[in-house]
């Protein structure tokens, strides 16, 4: 398809009336950006989804996008005002609590890690994961499901793991073969803890 093509398909099909082959060829090249309804015209122009135009979505807009979803669907299955969803979506940030957070999961169809990243709990999970490797696992299963909506039985294979690997680094520090190095390698583990859980869960 030409330049003229698609921008006529997005004319015709969708209402862009401003939309011209020059348009087109500035997005091809990079030169400038559609917007979130010229994104899903594009889309609809080329018979394609818009995250099919997109790269790894990183913001809420971005998901909510890249899924076809509208906004005053998000808004109406989270239980929020559109204006409050929208401004969640402007500010990038997420201010529901778990249950919304559960509910715009299941909405746009994130996957654990994604939507943790829009709702910025990657701190909290920090911090429960540091407990439950260093005390008992089976103490904090319950907040680690709840702040990632998750079944608790699909985190306790990860969640051992973790802790005996931990465990396993600290016990070295005890012997005389571990000594300082051992101890700092428990240091970096615990700094690198949400990536170690991340890469345990998602390819348990």
């Amino acid at each position: 398809m030409a330049p003229g093509h698609v921008a006529y398909g997005m004319r015709a099909s969708y209402g862009m009336t401003h939309v011209t082959p020059d348009h087109i060829t500035a997005w091809e090249r990079g030169l400038a950006v559609p917007d979130a309804h010229e994104l899903t015209a594009l889309a609809g122009a080329l018979w394609c989804a818009p995250r099919d135009l997109m790269g790894a979505p990183r913001t809420l807009r971005e998901h909510r996008i890249a899924r076809g979803v509208a906004p005053e669907d998000v808004a109406r299955a989270t239980g929020l005002t559109l204006r409050a969803y929208l401004a969640m979506e402007e500010t990038g940030r997420w201010t529901g609590g778990r249950r919304e957070s559960a509910l715009l999961g299941a909405v746009l169809g994130l996957p654990p890690r994604a939507l943790l990243s829009i709702t910025g709990g990657e701190e909290e999970l920090a911090r429960l994961l540091t407990e439950a490797v260093s005390t008992r696992w089976q103490a904090h299963i319950r907040d680690i499901a709840d702040l990632l909506s998750l079944e608790r039985r699909e985190l306790k294979s990860t969640l051992r793991a973790l802790h005996d690997e931990y465990q396993t680094l600290m016990a070295a520090t005890l012997s005389r073969a571990g000594g300082a190095a051992s101890g700092e390698n428990g240091r970096r583990y615990l700094d690198e803890i949400v990536h170690h859980f991340w890469t345990r869960f998602e390819n348990r």
